[in-house]
């Protein structure tokens, strides 16, 4: 067998994991990287990761409930066969993790402890303090780095992905990629090439993402023929410390661990939080989910806080949009112990030590659910055939989509603590997927043709040049132009959409777009030149923007974290049994008419003739749990459940 090599675009949990397996497998691989490995995104990551274990099958819990919560929770838009794979392989996904070393909490009897998250009523998520992401990555990163010793992997950290090379089949035959230092423009040949970069937060601006996670390697991909689905399902996380450079987040395990949010039922009610009493006080999501609480999922706990702050007046600040985060009812040493990383962060930031007073908190832009379009093979059991090529294959032969960048795993919500498991899943899965495509192929990485290596360094050599020469007369700022992308994608496209808004929006960034094209540098020097790297990476904003703008306006209904208010369904209102009846029959029946026509994943492609993307729509996979209506904390929800099993029952007696 001939000597197989992959180029693996992502030094975070999804590129590492994806880097380690491929690795066991024989397969050499180039590891390219923004920053340096450990630096990646995922070190962000604050609060766990998700699997059913043995404390929770003792309380009636297994990996098929695991997979309800997941599919029920992201409103059903996602496909169950990945989404069953995942839950499946959960439980191993934390042994392994634990063998290599992650310090996961402990309980006293030495079991790895878990936490509570949202949109599940067990406590499945295996935790290392509040630096869970970063004690995964630093577990990973070893395993790269004992590869990297033998040989079996080139680390090439600094490193922007500007490109895949195609061949004239179509194939990605590998990448085209930038020094961030010496400049140099380099062809990395490949049998296939792994796409693990993260989400796109930076288009809103700010987010609790990285700066450095624009979203621009997908776009590259994206305007290169792949196919990028659901781009409108952008999760708003519930908790996070405004800024003025960037949103930190706060994680969902505050309130795992007992935190409480609430306000003043007295509008900007001056007294200290701490000396406000008790009935005085609106713990909001409590009172609406009695059975979630806190937890309830993201989407539902961002609309709520939104709610209560723009629409009731109850912001606790008269100056800012913000609510309490209270975790002073808490022993300080638990506090430490299973928060510590997230308390040193708001107390550094804020100057206010959240064990004595509680945090202001507000949503903030926080993860993408949607990415590139990605392949796969049910197996016979309802899960994913093991080994098959398919498996998170692009429509581009060759190219792979893992992690936070691919669309399948969160559907229309993101559940707490499944995006660590995704990421670190999808790149032990695909190895032997990727390793198999590369034994079916009659030609390889040494066999790329010269004339198409060549031609794909051209064209980024030839657009890095018409950057540092062009548009010498223009007065277009690169970092100006950001802001206001990211002003109206806030505005328009995160916890509340309306069409009239979003319609205007395209038109503007339109404008927006061509605007960016006619940037002009202040630094066209041949080093270091971080100016030209983010103009590119702003110009590859646009693609996205403009597909979860389009995405999101012809979208009409409510799922998950897309939320239009002119078609919200609404509560039921009649007291009287029959009429209550008749309520609940005429929900259910708008509700399947419904799902008919927008239980559908979004699919684009990029149009370079009229620089918009084409949406198409692709049948959602709902072979093993059927669609049901999402209820938390819907009046009349018992009613309309009722109705909705006994036609389910009906049904399935046909």
């Amino acid at each position: 067998m001939s000597e197989h090599r992959v180029v693996v675009i992502g030094g975070g949990l999804a590129g590492l994991a994806a880097t380690m397996k491929l690795t066991e497998l024989g397969v050499k691989v180039d590891l390219l990287s923004l920053t340096p490995v450990k630096r990646s995104h995922s070190v962000c990551a604050q609060g766990g990761i998700n699997s059913c274990n043995d404390a929770t099958r003792q309380l009636g819990d297994d990996e098929w409930k695991h997979l309800d919560d997941t599919v029920y929770g992201g409103d059903f838009l996602n496909h169950q066969p990945p989404v069953k794979e995942m839950a499946y392989w959960a439980p191993k996904v934390i042994d392994l993790m634990d063998r290599l070393g992650v310090p996961f909490n402990r309980t006293g009897e030495g079991f790895i402890d878990r936490r509570r998250f949202g949109g599940t009523l067990y406590k499945r998520t295996a935790f290392a303090g509040a630096t869970t992401g970063q004690q995964l990555l630093y577990a990973l990163d070893e395993q790269v780095r004992r590869a990297e010793n033998e040989g079996m992997v080139k680390k090439y950290e600094f490193w922007d992905f500007l490109a895949p090379i195609k061949d004239d089949d179509g194939r990605c035959r590998g990448a085209v990629a930038q020094d961030m230092v010496s400049m140099e423009i380099k062809a990395f040949p490949a049998d296939a090439v792994v796409v693990a970069t993260g989400g796109c937060g930076l288009v809103y601006g700010r987010s609790t993402m990285s700066v450095f996670c624009t979203g621009s390697a997908a776009s590259r991909c994206f305007q290169a023929g792949a196919k990028y689905a659901n781009g409108e399902f952008i999760q708003v996380h519930p908790t996070a410390i405004p800024g003025s450079d960037k949103l930190r987040l706060m994680s969902e395990s505050a309130r795992g661990e007992g935190g409480r949010v609430w306000v003043p039922r007295k509008p900007q009610d001056p007294r200290e939080p701490k000396q406000i009493p008790e009935n005085e006080r609106y713990y909001f999501l409590e009172e609406r989910y009695p059975e979630y609480g806190n937890l309830v999922p993201r989407d539902i706990a961002t609309r709520e806080i939104f709610d209560i702050c723009v629409n009731d007046g109850l912001s606790v600040d008269p100056d800012k949009m913000c609510v309490y985060l209270d975790l002073t009812h808490i022993e300080r040493s638990e506090l430490d112990r299973k928060l510590g990383g997230i308390l040193e962060i708001y107390e550094k930031f804020q100057g206010v030590d959240p064990r004595d007073e509680p945090m202001r908190i507000f949503p903030a832009v926080h993860y993408s659910m949607g990415g590139l379009w990605a392949d796969y093979v049910k197996s016979d059991n309802g899960g994913l055939e093991p080994g098959a090529p398919q498996n998170h294959m692009t429509n581009i032969p060759g190219l792979y989509a893992i992690g936070e960048c691919d669309y399948h795993y969160h559907g229309a919500n993101r559940l707490g603590a499944n995006s660590l498991l995704s990421c670190i899943f999808t790149g032990l899965f695909t190895g032997p997927s990727i390793l198999n495509y590369a034994n079916s192929q009659s030609s390889g990485s040494n066999d790329v043709p010269a004339a198409v290596i060549d031609a794909a360094i051209q064209a980024q050599t030839k657009r890095h040049q018409d950057l540092l020469n062009g548009n010498p007369g223009s007065d277009e700022n690169p970092y100006l132009i950001h802001q206001e992308l990211g002003d109206l994608m806030t505005r328009v496209a995160t916890v509340v959409r309306r069409n009239d808004q979003l319609a205007d929006a395209i038109e503007k960034i339109q404008e927006l777009h061509e605007r960016a094209m006619r940037v002009n540098l202040s630094d066209t020097g041949s080093w270091t030149n971080q100016n030209v790297i983010f103009a590119k990476a702003l110009q590859d904003m646009f693609p996205l923007a403009k597909t979860i703008l389009k995405g999101a306006l012809q979208r009409d209904e409510c799922r998950g974290a897309h939320f239009k208010p002119d078609f919200q369904k609404p509560s039921l209102t009649s007291e009287d049994p029959v009429e209550r009846r008749q309520q609940a029959e005429a929900w259910c029946d708008e509700f399947e008419k419904n799902n008919q026509k927008y239980l559908k994943s979004t699919v684009a492609s990029w149009n370079a003739n009229t620089k918009m993307p084409d949406i198409v729509y692709e049948d959602v996979d709902t072979s093993l749990i059927p669609p049901r209506p999402r209820l938390y904390g819907l009046v009349g929800a018992e009613e309309i459940e009722k109705v909705w099993n006994e036609r389910a029952k009906a049904a399935v007696a046909q």
